[in-house]
């Protein structure tokens, strides 16, 4: 729960359904919301709260918006693209920071991110974790749905987790498809969607037959958990049948489920299960 005392949450919001779930849990815990929308990001959910609308490159108004409503904790939330340079129009806070900005530009989403941290924190903004706020839509061991995944199934997610592991270390990704023992996908920055989008249709899968296999996802090792935990919901469920999937698994704990009734309710239509996943057998 949030210290009310501090002032304001400052929510810098980018697409999707998480950072409206921040402001609303400060919002439950007694506190207030700021919500800089990140043009082009943020959705217009931002209407009903007190907000300001910044491009990207306004590095400065995201600050100055940030002071003037007396936030002192930032929780950095939602899904971006990486920017085109050119096209960021930079005011001039933007352009001090640049040299910087382009440096990091050059790593991991997570090196990314924690950069971004750092630019936040060396201006007086203490960054707050979605998962700090959200911690009850933390995906917890077991079951999501009535449906549970076999023998078979358990062990395309142990060869996921392990592929998944592999690719945070070196700052990649956050997710796998694997099925019959066989990678069938990675995630890249172009995310879970487009990962899952490109197995649609697709009923040769190497050797793995429709449907089979499992989504699995996890954060990186190491990974800042303040910002940019997985997350999964209805879409991802929708997605992963069109795949050809007989689930989607994730790491208990540590990734959200942001709607959880209607993820498993999208689970059971699908017929898919929607597990989390501790490292050992069905819980």
């Amino acid at each position: 729960m949030s210290e009310t005392l501090e002032g304001p949450l400052g929510v810098v919001a980018g697409a999707g359904a998480l950072p409206r779930l921040v402001a609303e849990a400060e919002r439950r815990h007694g506190g207030a919301a700021h919500i800089v929308a990140l043009r082009g990001f943020a959705e217009d959910w931002v209407n009903g709260w007190p907000h300001t609308v910044a491009g990207v490159g306004q590095v400065g108004l995201v600050f100055s918006s940030l002071r003037r409503a007396g936030c002192t904790r930032v929780c950095l939330a939602g899904g971006l693209s990486r920017p085109v340079i050119w096209r960021l129009r930079p005011d001039l806070t933007g352009l001090k920071v640049a040299a910087e900005a382009l440096q990091l530009l050059r790593k991991g989403d997570d090196g990314l991110l924690r950069g971004l941290a750092k630019i936040f924190e060396a201006r007086g903004f203490r960054l707050i974790g979605a998962h700090e706020l959200l911690e009850d839509l933390l995906a917890p061991a077991g079951a999501l749905t009535e449906k549970q995944p076999g023998k078979h199934d358990l062990s395309d997610v142990a060869r996921a987790a392990e592929i998944v592991e592999a690719l945070g270390r070196v700052d990649v990704g956050q997710g796998a498809v694997v099925a019959h023992g066989r990678c069938l996908a990675v995630e890249t920055v172009q995310g879970t969607d487009a990962m899952l989008a490109k197995l649609e249709g697709d009923d040769r899968r190497s050797g793995a037959p429709v449907p089979s296999g499992v989504l699995y996802k996890a954060p990186k090792p190491g990974q800042d958990k303040r910002m940019d935990l997985p997350a999964i919901g209805p879409r991802t469920v929708r997605l992963a049948k069109a795949a050809g999937l007989n689930g989607v698994v994730v790491k208990a704990g540590e990734v959200f489920l942001l709607d959880p009734a209607e993820t498993a309710a999208a689970a059971r239509e699908a017929g898919l299960f929607v597990y989390g996943y501790s490292g050992e057998g069905v819980a």
